[in-house]
């Protein structure tokens, strides 16, 4: 008997159905206008985007605009690029309009369905960012849909890495903006560190759309965005905690491979002791259970995990002696990132490489809460319906599966078992041989760089020549993927098999036609074209015959969506196509989830060497395993999440105080708002409401008006005064630091003045922010043992970082207020003394002898969280600029760029007053 849900479902369709059937009168509309736009000329496209622009800032619904606006895009996408969209990509484009992800299949065209929604939510004229997973993409589809945005009257623009100040102000600036997450999230941070408005380059978060959704919102979204500056150099300590570690035996550690821990034993303890007092580590009589041994504690368990969680050439390759991570999900190198805590020195310590000093937290966001700023959010993938809740949970995105053009003719085979990895890649090497020899292309998916070496070096006995893509040919990417779909070619991929290039059967004519201009720069490109056409027609038709693209994956994921990913390559736009999985019992997730049992069954099945199981309950039985992986997985990045909404909220706050203070014209009031409070706080300390004249304690009070308000005042005389309470005090000490803030503001002038409240506002908030940073940095690490006290770590922290944040804004106004009054104007003499240091400077630097060589320019450094993305910032330094030497930078006027490459405007840096 059919169960009530299977009923409703035949009869009434699924939710993503219903949803599907919804959009057809909207897509049905936009092809009835087709013929009116294909009428139109070139200049009355773009005319019609100004009188749309127009509806839609005269309050016009952006819903009531959308066919009107995609007939008009899909009509300059055909002429700009010679595509016309499918009615599937209309439609994906209409899910992402709304707010959804769109789930696209690969080879659906996503790039161009991107250009649907972001042309029609630019006409309001609050830009649209549409983001890539690396910069290459950024680069490409902004150069390619920078033709259809053209045809239609708006501007492109691409953010990249160490782009100059003033360009990326324009990329922000034009109506569409192609960027990568990491950029956007440091743009973001680095804009809340400026301190003027016109310093600032995004405009707003208006509408983002993100491509690769899943891999940006989720694989990337555990490792938060960290901007660091250099802290001190323990390189030494380093080497010699790497240098016991080895000595390390099974006994003295626990290593559990589920959750990627690993602690020392009571054993271990007591031998980590013995060998750091023998190193000088650890003083006489002091244990490492002792306060005073936390940070070398930290350290040890930081070699402790470098060495037995952090494999080389899986986790990290070293690279021209550097150590550069690898993104376990892409397989790609993550150039500049690194882990934090120590973690990335202790690796570095264990290969030998040059150790880069720690750094400290300047500035951070999550993904998750950079994301969350956009008024509408949107995103595209080919897989992300495995992780539909914690899209709708985090991000409050619904998961819709558009329809493909062409019905999927690929072949999923069961998946394969074997007892050995030996055996496993005897069957691979097997089976690559039998559809080579039929002219079949292959594209073997690996885990890791180590595994798709191996598998390189079986292939080579066996005389197949083979191409090999992982982060060691990760310049050479796109040109691989471009070749794998020749016929007979062999593909071995780690974990990215063609993100951003499609693999089209015979071969990529795009490629081709490139490669072929390159080598004869004197050939006629249509000649050229069409030569290639005809052969890429003919090599198309042989894989076609030899049944299309043969995806085989050598071991199967923590996550679905990665294998999902990698069986996508094959059987796009309707082509033929098969995959099949190739497992061993010693591979890690078999290992790890449940390998016992399939090892009872083929135990009991009698199965002889070189033979594997083939059954559809072994795959349910793997992607249960799966499924409890990725459940695991999102348990950690919500647990991740909670804490960093504690700081999200505290970070708001600073933010929009900054965004004021900066917009602000005049801050008087508000520095005296903070002045008065600091006077409040200063005379209930020392002088509480309803206590005695013999209780005040008077001379402390008059040491806080020299230390905090600037001024020498009479405080024991008044308060001898008849009459005299708290509130008198108050009210007195209030105007005599007003008379004295007023006579400083005339001897500098008003506008002088003004400009210090603003600089010394915002340097103390900066300062005092970073600080806090590292406070819940220690707070978050130590308030998970309060678990065992019975007490929620969770609520602890919002308690102690509330109080923490409290105590913060009252500092703030201490610290300013205490600045503002000990700030005062050079003397004469002092202006004299300063010149003449100056001349002296210049004398010593015009004899040659005695010449100092110019600094090099700051490098920049990197550090991160958890396993933290970070970035520094480095300007342009001026040729010959020598920090204690102002002759040497040059006569640059009050709001150009420092001379000494920071960034910051000449004023804030080294031209800042005295």
């Amino acid at each position: 008997m059919l169960g009530i849900g299977r009923i409703a479902k035949s009869v009434f369709g699924t939710a993503n159905d219903r949803k599907v059937k919804a959009t057809r009168p909207l897509v049905e509309k936009i092809n009835s206008l087709e013929p009116e736009f294909e009428k139109l000329t070139d200049a009355q496209i773009k005319e019609r985007t100004e009188a749309l622009k127009a509806r839609a800032l005269g309050g016009e619904s952006l819903d009531k605009l959308l066919p009107e606006a995609f007939a008009n895009c899909r009509e300059a996408a055909r002429r700009a690029l010679g595509l016309r969209a499918f009615d599937v990509q209309l439609m994906g484009g209409i899910f992402l309009h709304q707010g959804n992800i769109s789930e696209m299949k690969t080879g659906e065209g996503k790039t161009l369905v991107a250009t649907f929604p972001a042309y029609l939510n630019a006409l309001t004229g609050k830009g649209v960012h549409i983001v890539t997973v690396n910069d290459y993409l950024a680069r490409r589809d902004a150069e390619w849909m920078s033709k259809v945005y053209g045809a239609l009257g708006l501007t492109t623009g691409v953010v990249y890495p160490q782009q100059p100040d003033a360009e990326k102000k324009e990329a922000y600036r034009a109506d569409i903006t192609y960027a990568t997450n990491n950029e956007l999230g440091f743009d973001y941070l680095r804009d809340n560190m400026k301190s003027e408005l016109d310093q600032m380059a995004q405009r707003g978060h208006n509408f983002a759309i993100v491509d690769e959704v899943d891999s940006i919102l989720i694989d990337e979204a555990r490792t938060p965005l960290i901007i660091s500056g250099p802290a001190q150099d323990r390189s030494e300590l380093y080497v010699k905690i790497d240098a016991i570690i080895p000595e390390l035996r099974e006994e003295h550690y626990e290593l559990d491979e589920k959750t990627r821990n690993v602690t020392y034993t009571d054993e271990g303890n007591e031998f980590l002791e013995r060998r750091l007092l023998a190193a000088g580590l650890l003083p006489e009589g002091q244990t490492l259970y002792d306060p005073e041994s936390t940070t070398l504690v930290h350290h040890v368990n930081q070699g402790l995990r470098a060495h037995k969680l952090f494999q080389k050439d899986k986790d990290y390759i070293v690279r021209d002696g550097d150590v550069v991570l690898i993104d376990e999900f892409t397989g790609r190198m993550m150039v500049g990132r690194r882990l934090s805590d120590g973690l990335h020195q202790a690796i570095e310590a264990k290969e030998g490489a040059k150790i880069q000093p720690e750094n400290v937290t300047l500035a951070s966001v999550t993904f998750q809460n950079y994301f969350r700023l956009y008024e509408k959010l949107a995103g595209m993938t080919g897989t992300a319906q495995t992780e539909a809740e914690e899209f709708m949970s985090i991000y409050g995105l619904g998961v819709v599966e558009v329809p493909t053009n062409k019905p999927i003719a690929r072949a999923d085979e069961d998946d394969k078992v074997y007892r050995t990895a030996r055996e496993k890649y005897a069957g691979i090497v097997e089976a690559i041989q039998e559809a080579h020899a039929k002219g079949q292309p292959i594209l073997v998916g690996t885990t890791s760089i180590e595994k798709s070496e191996l598998l390189s070096e079986l292939l080579k006995k066996e005389g197949i020549a083979h191409n090999v893509l992982n982060a060691r040919q990760h310049e050479q990417e796109a040109q691989i993927v471009a070749d794998a779909g020749k016929p007979g070619a062999v593909t071995i991929a780690t974990n990215m098999a063609g993100r951003g290039t499609d693999i089209q059967l015979g071969g990529n004519v795009e490629m081709k036609v490139l490669e072929a201009l390159a080598a004869d720069p004197e050939a006629n490109p249509d000649e050229v074209r069409k030569r290639i056409e005809a052969e890429h027609a003919d090599e198309k038709q042989r894989v076609l015959e030899a049944g299309g693209l043969y995806v085989l994956a050598t071991e199967r994921h923590e996550s679905r969506r990665i294998d999902n990913q990698l069986r996508g390559r094959s059987g796009r736009q309707g082509d033929p196509g098969r995959s099949s999985f190739f497992l061993s019992l010693e591979d890690d997730l078999m290992r790890i989830f449940g390998s016992e049992r399939l090892e009872k069954v083929l135990s009991t099945l009698g199965m002889k060497e070189g033979e594997a199981i083939v059954h559809p309950w072994v795959n349910k039985s793997l992607e249960r395993a799966q499924a409890k992986v990725e459940g695991r997985n999102f348990d950690i990045r919500k647990q991740l999440l909670k804490f960093d909404d504690v700081m999200n909220d505290q970070r708001k706050v600073i933010f929009s105080q900054r965004r004021e203070i900066m917009e602000a014209q005049d801050l008087s009031e508000i520095v005296r708002d903070m002045r008065h409070q600091v006077i409040e706080d200063i005379v209930s300390e020392h002088m509480p409401e309803r206590s005695y004249a013999d209780q005040w304690e008077t001379e402390a009070l008059y040491a806080d008006v020299i230390k905090y308000l600037g001024v020498d005042l009479p405080v024991m005389a008044k308060a001898d005064e008849d009459g005299v309470d708290d509130e008198v005090m108050r009210e007195w000490l209030e105007s005599e630091s007003d008379k004295y803030m007023e006579e400083k503001t005339a001897s500098f002038g008003p506008e002088t003045m003004r400009n210090i409240e603003k600089q010394v506002l915002l340097q103390t908030i900066d300062t005092k922010w970073r600080e806090h940073l590292l406070t819940l940095e220690h707070l978050r690490s130590v308030v998970g043992f309060r678990g065992y006290a019975q007490r929620d770590p969770l609520n602890e922290y919002k308690t102690e970082s509330f109080q923490l944040f409290e105590s913060l804004l009252d500092s703030l106004r201490a610290e300013v207020t205490q600045k503002l009054a000990q700030i005062r104007p050079m003397t004469e003499e002092e202006q004299k003394k300063m010149m003449e240091q100056l001349l002296a400077q210049q004398r010593r630097l015009q004899q040659p002898a005695a010449a100092s060589p110019a600094p090099a320019a700051r490098e920049p450094v990197a550090a991160g969280a958890g396993a933290g993305v970070a970035e520094a910032e480095a300007g342009t330094r001026r040729a010959g600029f020598v920090e204690d030497d102002p002759t040497t930078w040059g006569n640059p006027g009050r709001n150009d760029p420092c001379p000494c490459g920071s960034g910051n405007k000449f004023k804030h840096c080294h031209g800042r007053l005295a």
